[in-house]
Order: C-alpha cells, then sequence, then structure tokens
C-alpha cells in the first residue's frame, strides 16, 4: 500500500469524510478471497471515524521509516456471529470472549507486534490481527462471523529474469505470488510474450541484445537471475547483475558451462571476489529437474534470501538451526 493512499485516507477522515480506498490500493480484495471483495473493502472505508486517524498515521510513519508493517482490514460479515466465537480443541485458548465487537476496523501491525487500532478488540482478534500479516490473510477459516486481510506497507523485492526461458515462466508466476514485484528481459518477442508472462514487466532488448542490458537499471537491493535461454547469453547477464550491485545474483547451468562463464565473466573485467557472490547452480537443492520444478526452487530461494535480509541476526540463527544448517552458512548476494 502506498504513501498517496494512506494520505488520502488521513485528509478525509481529518475532513469528516469517508477514504476512498480501491483493490488496487489493497489487492487482498480483489483476489477471489472469500468475504473480500469490493463491496466489502467500501463496507470497512464507509465505517471509518475520527477514531481511526491514529492508525493512519502510524501506517504512513512505517512507509517512511521502511518498516516491515501491515495495514489490516477486520471485515465483518455476520456480526452474532463475530461476536459468539468460541475457542476449540485445536487452537490456543482464548478465553470465553469472540471478537470484541461486530464492527468492520482497520489497524496497523509491525513485525514487531505493535498493534495500533482505533476500535475495541479481544484477545482472539489480536490473534487474527498479527496473522494478517503473513497475509493478504491468514487462518481466517478458523472463526466464524469474520475475516481479516493485510496490505503490506513496504515495497516488495524487485527480481529480474534474465531470459525468458521456461523456467523463467514458472519462476515469475511463483514469485508474483509469494510478493517479488518480477521483471522478465530477453530480446526475442515471441518468447517474451504476454501470454507467458501475463503478470510481470516484460523488458525487449533492442537490436544489439542482451548487448543492449546497459539500457536497464538494477538497484542495489534487487535480486536477478540469470536464466537466458539456451545459457547464451549467461556472461552478459551476471557481467550486468554484479556491475549494477544487486543483492542476489543466481545462475542456472553445470560446473562445465559455469566455468566458461566464470572465464568470460572475468574477461569483461569483474573481479574474482565479485563472480564468487554469485549462487550456481541457482535454486536451493531438492532434486528439482523441470522447468516448474526448477522454478519453484528458484523461488523458494529467493523467499530464504529474501527472509535473511529482513531479520535479525538472532531471528535469521533460529531460521539456520529450523533448517538444520549452520548459521555462518550465508546465502549467496548477502
Amino acid at each position: 500500500m502506498d504513501r498517496h493512499a494512506i494520505e488520502g485516507a488521513l485528509e478525509a477522515l481529518r475532513q469528516g469524510r469517508v477514504p476512498q480506498l480501491t483493490v488496487k490500493d489493497v489487492p487482498a480484495f480483489a483476489q477471489g478471497l472469500a468475504h473480500l471483495d469490493e463491496a466489502a473493502l467500501a463496507a470497512v472505508c464507509a465505517s471509518l471515524d475520527a477514531r481511526d486517524i491514529p492508525t493512519f498515521e502510524r501506517a504512513l510513519r512505517a512507509i517512511d521509516e521502511k518498516e516491515l508493517a501491515w495495514l489490516g482490514f477486520k471485515v465483518v460479515y455476520d456480526p452474532a456471529a463475530a461476536q459468539a466465537n468460541a475457542d476449540n480443541a485445536v487452537t490456543k485458548p482464548y478465553g470465553a470472549v469472540g471478537s470484541a465487537n461486530g464492527d468492520h476496523a482497520v489497524f496497523f501491525c509491525s513485525d514487531a507486534k505493535e498493534v495500533v487500532c482505533g476500535r475495541d478488540y479481544a484477545p482472539r482478534d489480536l490473534f487474527q490481527m498479527k496473522d494478517a500479516t503473513r497475509g493478504p490473510s491468514m487462518h481466517t477459516e478458523q472463526f466464524e462471523g469474520l475475516t481479516w486481510a493485510g496490505a503490506p506497507l513496504f515495497t516488495p523485492v524487485r527480481v529480474w529474469l534474465l531470459g525468458a526461458s521456461d523456467v523463467a515462466c514458472h519462476a515469475a508466476r511463483y514469485a508474483r505470488e509469494v510478493g517479488f514485484e518480477v521483471i522478465v528481459v530477453d530480446d526475442e518477442p515471441l518468447f517474451l510474450s504476454a501470454e507467458r508472462f501475463p503478470h510481470a514487466r516484460r523488458e525487449l532488448l533492442g537490436a544489439a541484445g542482451f548487448g543492449d542490458l546497459s539500457a536497464l537499471e538494477a538497484r542495489c537491493d534487487d535480486y536477478v537471475c540469470v536464466l537466458t535461454r539456451g545459457h547464451m547469453h549467461d556472461p552478459e547477464g551476471c557481467v550486468w547483475a554484479l556491475r549494477a550491485g544487486a543483492r542476489y545474483v543466481g545462475m542456472m547451468g553445470c560446473a562445465g558451462k559455469n566455468e566458461r562463464v566464470r572465464e568470460l565473466v572475468r574477461d569483461a573485467g569483474v573481479s574474482q571476489a565479485d563472480w564468487e557472490r554469485v549462487k550456481r547452480p541457482i535454486g536451493l537443492s531438492f532434486g528439482a529437474k523441470t522447468p516448474a520444478e526448477l522454478g519453484m526452487a528458484i523461488v523458494a530461494e529467493l523467499i530464504d534470501v529474501r527472509y535473511r535480509q529482513r531479520y535479525s541476526a538472532e531471528a535469521r540463527a533460529r531460521h539456520d538451526a529450523s533448517l538444520g544448517r549452520a548459521p555462518e552458512r550465508q546465502a549467496a548476494g548477502e
């Protein structure tokens, strides 16, 4: 959710008007989730008033300070059922109180579990608020009468897929589904088609092909996956990504091919230290062979890198321990 939408909502509330948030602002309301649609978002907006100003102010500060935080939405479709919710045999006990009330609400929640909400909430509500940060919604089926959604207040990590290969097709779809912004680059329009990449930004290179990569600008916090068709342009892809200082660079291919790529990359003036930053072969190792499996392995690794990027050393040590690996082993590009 961007700054402009937050500022617009704040201005409306300060003037006593109804905020006009759209499904473009809050995509969870346009993803076919139960009880979450454009009408539900309009109903939540219509319920807001001056009590909700601190929530939006805190969200705006989170954007400015680049916090890992979310703006959440409580959507009530059956007020009586929402308030009558009771503990069950599986979930953690939350006491005799269901939802605190049958009202819609907007709330702020950070990854540090700071919650700001202008409406009363019960322990069971708080549980759902925290889960909405795993969004766009999580465990919303546990209690009747209401559902929850979240919109991230931080910029998604941008992933470049260099090469419109079959593996890239699957990687693009999986990466988008887990919250990455995807850009696919190729020099052949038949491969770089809307049919193959319906939800990614597509960059068609000019007459010089992958020699035109320098016309594109990567940020230092971007991830780059070198997946060129037939590996023919892997050297150009690696050189471009390393010169841009991309946080993560990964490349497909066997050891023999990758050694030849190393020689060509070094000949282009890239240092051995920079070359060692390239994760090769790209992706987590779990026996992936087909394009779909390889795309999944690549995105699984991107999720792991993103996790390490966002969390503290202590949290990352717990993460490593949960995966059975030594804490000193770092993901490529970190």
